[in-house]
């Protein structure tokens, strides 16, 4: 099969009919093979019946229900494993996306050989309240990864299939899917300028938690893609640091005391820094054992992605 198109959605019954059309009409144009799967992610309208009622009509629309709201990450996951396409795409279903893209970016992928392209909305129908923190988190999610994208959550992305069966997505990670690929090995990653559209049904199911949840994510990203699998090289690094900080100033006041005839040290201020440095310096350090231990018992510590083999059984 070509093409799977993996669409998450909540409470959007007005918009699916016309978006399936939309799809149809577009990839059978170019004569592409195609399955469109819809994960519902707990809606309370109608949004499942208009799924049941589309795949009578047309055997390539798939679906899954969750039996209450996990969140677009879950949908995600769910989707990509159910997957079977060449090219696997994600979309929205509120029609902001628009499924004329999707043959140039099928194009990328099978002929340039990207691993993930993702749309750019250069221009954006959203209000200032929106753009603006998306383009602050934009520029953060560049500096921290290291992937020159202008819209990282842009929800319309091309991916080869490899890339959705090798990675993981879970609590709000949906947004740093390239960052996901890129520590997965997969690291030619490009984009391309979509068409953004207003939204024509409904209202948007996301507020402004979103923006301070994704930076809280893209920490928690960074630091995992770096040392889950070494945390001592964090903690053990600055505990070592901040101990011998801690050892050196008691060391110092030490001398201060014994030779040079001072009193009264636990009025300095120093004094009490040199305990700190000690203390925290202790934790972190344990805290970076105590990390390795859980790592080196965890059951997926020795999960590797092979691309390929030669001469070995699959």
């Amino acid at each position: 099969m070509d093409i799977s198109l993996v669409i998450p959605l909540l409470n959007e019954e007005e918009s699916l009919p016309e978006l399936t059309a939309w799809i149809d009409r577009v990839l059978k144009l170019h004569g592409f093979s195609y399955e469109i799967i819809f994960v519902d992610d707990g809606s309370n309208d109608h949004s499942w019946q208009v799924i049941c009622r589309l795949r009578d009509d047309n055997p390539a629309i798939k679906g899954i229900k969750f039996r209450r709201n996990y969140g677009k990450a879950a949908a995600l996951n769910v989707g990509f494993a159910a997957a079977t396409g060449n090219v696997v795409f994600t979309m929205d279903a509120d029609l902001q996306d628009n499924p004329d893209e999707l043959p140039e970016m099928y194009r990328m992928i099978t002929e340039e050989g990207y691993d993930l392209v993702s749309g750019w909305k250069k221009k954006r129908h959203d209000p200032p309240s929106k753009t603006i923190p998306t383009k602050f988190y934009n520029w953060s999610a560049r500096s921290m990864s290291g992937i020159k994208l202008h819209d990282f959550n842009c929800g319309l992305k091309a991916y080869r299939n490899a890339v959705v069966k090798s990675i993981e997505v879970y609590g709000e990670m949906h947004r740093y899917i390239p960052f996901l690929a890129k520590w997965a090995g997969f690291r030619k990653i490009g984009e391309k300028v979509v068409h953004h559209q207003k939204r024509k049904f409904g209202k948007t199911k996301y507020g402004l938690d979103r923006f301070y949840k994704g930076y809280l994510d893209l920490v928690t990203i960074t630091f995992t893609s770096r040392f889950a699998k070494r945390p001592m090289h964090f903690f053990g690094l600055w505990g070592t640091l901040l101990f011998i900080a801690g050892f050196f100033i008691a060391g110092y006041l030490a001398y201060e005391k014994f030779f040079n005839l001072a009193f009264k040290m636990t009025e300095r201020p120093l004094f009490y820094f040199g305990l700190l440095s000690m203390i925290l310096g202790t934790q972190l350090f344990v805290a970076g054992f105590l990390g390795e231990l859980i790592s080196r018992n965890s059951t997926d510590r020795n999960n590797y992605i092979i691309e390929t083999n030669l001469g070995l059984d699959s």
